[in-house]
């Protein structure tokens, strides 16, 4: 079958063509259209502090409280990052999103406003996220966050971020994370072109295509050459060490043109015996879950019923 007949009904509107090609010339007036969609500061439902990065660069945060008994001693901690291919996107494309997470979970939230390729190219989005990891371990005694319950959660290019932060944050040994959640993660810079090892003639047809992927990982990647240890690290799905890894929950859509990394990062970590669950959801090309459709209700319930058992809840 070809990938129009695959798709869910619920999901049409992705058959319409994009506006443009990603070069550099076109993504200022992609970045505009896109940010123009977010609320603006005075509309978010979140609070902005400011941290310093590790090149000495202010960073900013957005902190999403949950309104809860005063009784309540501590909570559990998500730090969350924004998808958008590492080029464009804000914590505010999510906002109401995760702050109804919050009151949802009665958890923190961290979302971390990491700086966009190509002005900031790898590792600098990478050590913004872990920036943001060490604040919150820094700051949990006044946040009163339980660190042993912390998740790492994104969408997109956030998804493939937060499995670059796992990693990172193994090798270095100081910030344990109790959980990570990626949702159609952006893993494999290889996506997209003949040297990719994954071919498939249903994924990338709809929605996200090549040759945005292609834009933006070349965006990311500026001038790192890809000849030393750090390629699994822009890239998580060529690291070559996988154990160790906090439990996994990944899902992606079977029409997504990472449907085929997402699987395969997926068994892998099974083999590294890490505990991983993973959905593949019928018909459904990248970014399904902003339309509505029971395959989208069904995915939202999916990612709180792991949420509530990564950070130790039951019910």
């Amino acid at each position: 079958m070809k990938p129009h007949e695959l798709l869910d009904p619920a999901f049409r509107s992705f058959l319409t063509p994009g506006a443009e090609a990603w070069t550099l010339d076109t993504l200022p007036a992609i970045r505009n259209r896109v940010h123009a969609t977010f609320k603006s500061s005075g509309q978010t439902r979140c609070e902005s502090v400011w941290t310093t990065a590790h090149d000495r660069e202010r960073l900013r945060l957005c902190l999403y409280k949950p309104v809860v008994a005063a009784e309540r001693k501590t909570f559990p901690v998500i730090l969350y990052i924004h998808g958008g291919g590492f080029v464009l996107g804000q914590p505010e494309m999510a906002d109401d999103y995760l702050a109804d997470l919050a009151e949802e979970l009665e958890a923190f939230i961290v979302a971390v406003d990491y700086r966009l390729a190509p002005e900031h190219p790898f590792p600098i989005p990478l050590e913004d996220c872990y920036t943001a990891l060490g604040w919150i371990f820094e700051n949990r005694k006044v946040l009163n966050i339980d660190t042993r319950k912390l998740v790492v959660m994104g969408h997109s290019a956030g998804g493939g971020l937060a499995a670059a932060l796992a990693i990172l944050a193994r090798d270095r040994g100081a910030y344990p994370i109790a959980g990570q959640v990626l949702i159609y993660p952006m893993l494999d810079y290889r996506s997209g072109t003949a040297d990719s090892p994954h071919k498939n003639s249903t994924t990338g047809i709809i929605g996200w295509q090549p040759q945005a992927n292609q834009f933006c990982w070349r965006c990311l990647r500026g001038n790192y050459a890809l000849d030393d240890e750090r390629i699994g690290l822009l890239s998580p799905a060529l690291h070559t060490d996988l154990s160790d890894l906090p439990r996994t929950f990944l899902s992606v859509g079977a029409l997504d043109l990472f449907l085929e990394e997402d699987v395969a990062f997926a068994m892998r970590l099974s083999r590294s015996s890490v505990a991983v669950e993973l959905h593949v959801y019928p018909g459904a090309p990248h970014m399904f879950d902003q339309n509505p459709g029971c395959i989208t209700d069904q995915s939202a319930l999916d990612i709180l019923r792991v949420l509530r058992r990564a950070m130790g809840m039951h019910r």
